[in-house]
């Protein structure tokens, strides 16, 4: 077949005019979140506002010893406009062709050109290993086989004639053809299909929605609180207008900033962050990809695993399984001839397989052959006599070679249905003494006398670490569903293959299409076949739907819409652009077995961001309420905004970032906030009322002057926040017990050197004060003890909640 039988193709004059009519294959490259959004949700904020104001009002007074909070609310801005740019980035180079370039016939000449300059009527070349471009109808076609597997899930190579649609994304497995393109740009399959994927969404996070839940919170509380602060303030000083009069609002001003910046939880944010990064660097050594930070904590809160066939359970292509012979075997040279089949150049894939085990010395001259059609299903070659194969070789489906009256064909047939209901493929060699007959439309015609030799099984390669990967997620508790857009019955066969002992397969054309109704065949079905796309992300919300947090693995693009509807989406290395663009992890080598140190780095990572959680919001619930008390009893605010500083940096920022780090294999439990509040709520109240007592005592005795005062203060919150820091700590080890005593010797020197002392204003009280204070903090220190083993105790209480969580 030669080109010109489908013409010239379009002139250069043609081709300009569809480009100025817009009909390319050129895709605007769009993002629903413009940097400028990004930028604006993360640094146009309340908080941001509030902090920034602040930072502004003590620069203004000169107190710039008091403005160092700057500089967490700097870092927590950056960070979290560059991960969301970079969750922009991979959404916008979205693409489903992996191949830059398409072959097209214009002008008479074939061109390579960059795919996005294709346009409709454009006349394409397809020829073995390319991706199709745009959607094109075949004109002319010689032998060929489309894979559809990315679009459609399918495994099996499709036969496309003349008429034939090829969708974009298909790849062209053998043989050539020339189509005419009738669908570019975003009207083309693989753009439709992959439309909705390109919206933008942030992964789910139990954590984030927690902690952006407490951000609301305070939010609502901050302005009222606010007010009375400042109010508070100003009294303290002598009245407003006395205040504004003597210029002694500059003292109520950094005061007030002290008490709401003490209140903004901004190093929490800002160490669940680097908790997540250094996760996901973790992760990226052990060639796992993560998209998005959050997704760290995933897998960790998975309870069902949804898992395509084709591509990550199996590595996609066909091998050769066994033989079975079939009473026949005493005709000589069948296995030359199978060894000619797998050798041969126009062999399909699954005859190719017979290579590796039937060998082909090339000695054998053909009298004749018959190429394999999809019509017919069948393949034949004819050996000369005097050779030890001579005569005719069939090698096709059974149902297609054999009459059902032939000798032993009944018995053939019989047991080939047996083979393909256990979900292996399976093909009959015949022998027959005399040749197909040709026709002269090159149509071919079965040769008489045949008789059925061996019949021939076929199966998907399964990657060697899915077993044991899938026991690992069973033990631990995670459902599993098989998912595939292939025959129920093949799916089943590689389900009992990697230890899933699945039902016979249910066929996906009968799932009903009501959402309560799905929800429920969800629940107690395993494996799914002839799975479409659209199913596939309907699997995925039902199962939603029934409280399950969903984790899907995929590497077609028809997995992608329902990879960005899971909790989690699982790229394989083998995946489509697309595929892997909306995922959430990407695993770089296509190992399956990665996925339990995914787990394991997932449960460290949610353990330990707990842990920290209530050394911060305890620090806010103490913030606030010592706002609102000593700005109802309008008096001075007990600290410099330099010295919440220095006590927020040893008693929670500096020992944190070494807690959040940490080995912690403790198993997940849904309730992370709930658990976070009940014990940060009552300890804040816990340090709030010490820090109110010593000042009471200090206001009753009238001993000490300002700064004693404050600095009394700033040791009985550091002394139990200390103590707060080891209970959280526990089980201690040699790190945990040398990183508390280091802030308790920083705690030392900050109140003692005089560099540091000077600088964050603190001046050691006298004796009676000071021991006033350790009193205090004594009892402060033993009411966070009794609280923290009320805490545990309640904890390891059973609940009556569903127990979803990964069991060690």
């Amino acid at each position: 077949m030669t080109h010109q039988s489908v013409g010239a193709g379009l002139s250069g004059a043609e081709v300009a005019i569809r480009v100025t009519a817009g009909l390319t294959n050129n895709v605007p490259d769009r993002s629903s979140r413009s940097l400028w959004d990004i930028f604006r949700a993360n640094v146009l904020t309340l908080f941001n506002a509030i902090v920034a104001g602040s930072f502004l009002l003590l620069l203004f007074l000169g107190q710039w010893r008091d403005a160092l909070f700057g500089f967490a609310a700097v870092g927590n801005a950056l960070i979290g406009v560059v991960q969301e740019f970079r969750a922009k980035k991979s959404l916008d180079r979205l693409a489903v062709l992996n191949a830059p370039r398409a072959r097209v016939l214009r002008d008479s000449a074939v061109q390579d050109i960059d795919v996005k300059d294709v346009v409709k009527d454009d006349i394409l070349v397809l020829r073995a290993g390319d991706q199709v471009s745009a959607d094109a109808v075949i004109l002319e076609a010689e032998g060929l086989e489309i894979d559809e597997s990315l679009l459609t899930g399918e495994s099996d190579p499709v036969d496309k004639g003349i008429g034939n649609e090829v969708l974009s994304g298909s790849s062209v497995v053998s043989g050539q053809a020339w189509a005419v393109v009738h669908r570019v740009g975003a009207d083309a399959f693989s753009n439709r299909l992959t439309a909705e994927a390109k919206r933008f969404s942030l992964v789910h996070s139990e954590i984030r929605r927690g902690l952006n839940q407490v951000l609301r919170w305070i939010t609502v509380a901050l302005l009222p609180v606010m007010a009375i602060v400042v109010n508070g303030q100003m009294q303290s000083q002598g009245g407003w207008e006395h205040a504004i009069a003597t210029g002694a609002w500059r003292t109520g001003a950094v005061g007030a900033v002290a008490s709401i910046i003490a209140m903004i939880p901004l190093g929490l944010v800002l160490m669940t962050s680097v908790a997540f990064a250094v996760g996901a660097v973790r992760l990226t050594q052990q060639k796992v990809l993560i998209q998005e930070l959050a997704a760290v904590e995933g897998l960790a809160r998975v309870d069902v695993l949804c898992l395509d066939k084709t591509g990550t359970l199996t590595a996609g292509k066909i091998v050769f399984d066994e033989v079975h012979p079939l009473g026949h075997v005493s005709q000589g040279g069948w296995k030359q001839a199978l060894g000619w089949f797998g050798a041969d150049p126009n062999a399909n894939a699954t005859a190719r397989c017979l290579a590796e085990t039937f060998d082909d010395d090339g000695s054998l001259s053909i009298a004749s052959s018959v190429p394999f059609s999809s019509a017919r299903k069948w393949s034949a070659v004819s050996f000369p006599k005097g050779t030890s194969s001579a005569g005719s070789w069939l090698l096709g489906a059974p149902e297609m070679v054999l009459h059902p009256k032939a000798p032993g064909a009944q018995v053939a047939l019989d047991t080939a249905a047996g083979l393909a209901d256990s979900g292996l493929r399976t093909l009959v060699l015949a022998y027959s003494p005399s040749p197909p007959t040709v026709q002269d439309d090159d149509d071919a015609v079965l040769p008489t006398g045949l008789v059925p030799v061996v019949l021939l099984t076929f199966r998907e390669q399964v990657r060697s670490d899915a077993a044991r990967t899938l026991a690992y997620f069973t033990e631990q508790g995670v459902s599993l569903r098989i998912i595939s857009g292939d025959d129920p019955r093949t799916v089943a066969a590689v389900a009992r293959e990697v230890g899933v002992s699945p039902d016979l397969g249910f066929d996906a054309r009968e799932l009903p299409e009501d959402p309560e109704e799905l929800a429920e065949v969800m629940q107690h079905h395993t494996v799914f076949g002839r799975v479409t796309p659209a199913q596939k992300k309907g699997m995925v919300i039902a199962l939603q739907r029934r409280g399950h947090v969903v984790a899907m693995t995929g590497d077609g693009v028809n997995d992608a819409l329902a990879l960005k509807e899971a909790d989690i989406g699982i790229a394989m290395d083998s995946a489509a652009a697309a595929t892997k663009a909306v995922s959430r992890l990407v695993l770089l080598d296509g190992r399956f077995d990665r996925l339990p140190g995914v787990v394991a780095e997932g449960r460290r990572v949610i353990a330990n961001i707990e842990r920290v959680s209530m050394l911060f919001l305890a620090k806010t619930a103490y913030a606030v309420i010592l706002s609102i008390t000593f700005g109802a009893l309008l008096w001075d605010f007990p600290f410099l905004p330099r010295q919440l500083s220095a006590t927020d940096g040893i008693t929670i920022g500096i020992p944190a970032f070494f807690l959040a780090l940490m080995p912690n294999t403790r198993r997940y439990r849904s309730g992370f906030l709930k658990r976070s509040l009940s014990f940060a709520l009552p300890a804040g109240l816990i340090i709030a009322l010490a820090v109110v007592a010593i000042n009471s005592y200090s206001r009753l005795t009238g001993i000490g002057t300002i700064a004693q005062v404050r600095t009394a203060a700033a040791i009985v919150l550091a002394l139990i926040a200390l103590w707060m820091l080891v209970v959280l700590s526990r089980p201690l080890n040699g790190w945990r017990v040398l990183i508390i005593g280091a802030m308790f010797a920083a705690l030392a020197l900050v109140l003692t050197v005089p560099l540091l002392s000077e600088f964050f204003d603190f001046t050691v009280p006298g004796w009676n004060h000071l021991v006033a204070s350790g009193i205090v903090a004594l009892l402060g220190g033993v009411a966070i003890e009794v609280l923290f083993r009320h805490h545990r105790r309640l904890l390891a209480a059973p609940d009556d909640t569903p127990e979803r969580a990964l069991r060690p």
